[in-house]
């Protein structure tokens, strides 16, 4: 976690919430190592999300141990960016929460 007096916080919490592409994700983790509010989990995928995916993402993922990331604290997103930019799948990006 980053020093969160660093952080370019650009909106309150809960404005923007990070939405991952599982067709994309690895789960190599950048975005988790970077998020200073700990938005992010990664984990390896219960059978019935593994079943979800396309055969070839579901071969992908476990040549990847697997694992994909989770924004499972999303409302805690203060939209700095950095997970959209560690991402080298680029499967992050930022949304505006209704």
């Amino acid at each position: 976690m980053s020093d969160l007096s660093e952080v370019d916080c650009r909106h309150p919490a809960g404005t923007f919430a990070p939405v991952i592409d599982p067709l994309r994700c690895e789960g190599k983790e950048k975005c988790a190592d970077v998020c200073p509010y700990g938005v992010f989990e990664i984990r390896k995928l219960t059978g019935s999300e593994r079943a979800a995916l396309p055969f070839l993402t579901r071969l992908k993922v476990a040549a990847h141990g697997g694992k994909q990331s989770f924004a499972t604290l999303a409302g805690e997103c203060r939209a700095c960016g950095r997970c959209v930019t560690a991402c080298p799948e680029q499967a992050v990006t930022l949304a505006k929460t209704t």
